[in-house]
């Protein structure tokens, strides 16, 4: 084998290593495969074994030799999701929000915001940022507009802010500004399935409009319904610094 001189991207989140193979032309997924169970591929001076996944990090051999790739470039992308779109990159259904974009990376969405929401949803090729976001356990907050089908009253924002049983379970606490007799703003540091609409329902209200206005520090802004942009760098920053915050708390705290 020749040292291979083909750079390409690699998922920053990991990718099999007999796809990658495959992906560099070195050989197929079968015969990767082969050379596994031969003990011809070693990552970081290991044997690999039968689905290890490899970072740009790691140092890939094949016969003693490197295999070269390098880092999939980072996108970080806010849309102000319609209704309508789903959050998924199934293409078998008609409406996911990948075909929607229509971009040539290879994004999928952080979370999700159901169907019938509109609102600020981001997505990105950086795996690992999505399972830290998804977290339950950093109580990442998530702003949201909200509007009910009848005014509501003192007991339904004290109940709301207090926690209501759904899915087997009491919500946390979260917080609750009120706009006008019908609407307000709600903050939440979870998101359990169509979380708001059964809160709502719960305590006898129905929502007729819901719109996502922050993730963290990320607002919505003046984000017209169905445009996109990439996060500033500044953004990226913030995120990047609340993550790397959350982890070091987390860790501190087990010890």
């Amino acid at each position: 084998m020749n040292g291979n001189t083909n750079y390409v991207a690699v998922d920053p989140a990991g990718e099999r290593v007999n796809k990658l193979l495959a992906r560099l032309g070195i050989c197929s997924r079968r015969e990767a495969d082969a050379y596994i169970a031969a003990g011809r591929l070693t990552l970081n001076s290991q044997p690999v074994a039968l689905g290890t996944k490899v970072t740009s990090s790691d140092d890939l051999k094949l016969d003693g030799q490197p295999i070269k790739f390098k880092q999939q470039t980072a996108v970080y992308l806010a849309l102000n999701k319609p209704c309508g779109i789903v959050c998924t990159t199934d293409l078998r259904e008609k409406n996911n929000i990948v075909s929607y974009l229509g971009l040539s990376q290879r994004i999928f969405p952080i979370g999700r915001l159901d169907k019938d929401s509109s609102g600020l949803i981001l997505l990105t090729n950086d795996g690992a940022v999505v399972n830290e976001i998804l977290r339950e356990r950093y109580n990442h907050s998530k702003e949201y507009e909200v509007t009910v089908d009848r005014p509501y009253d003192a007991h339904f924002v004290e109940q709301m802010q207090k926690g209501v049983k759904i899915l087997g379970q009491i919500t946390k606490p979260c917080h609750l500004r009120r706009l006008t007799p019908t609407s307000f703003r709600l903050t939440l540091t979870q998101g359990l399935n169509r979380q708001i609409r059964r809160m709502c329902q719960a305590l006898g209200y129905n929502v007729v409009r819901l719109q996502r206005i922050r993730i963290m520090q990320i607002t919505l802004g003046n984000l017209a319904v169905g445009e996109y942009r990439y996060l500033t760098d500044k953004e990226i920053a913030a995120l990047q610094a609340d993550l790397s915050h959350n982890r070091t708390v987390t860790s501190t705290s087990q010890e």
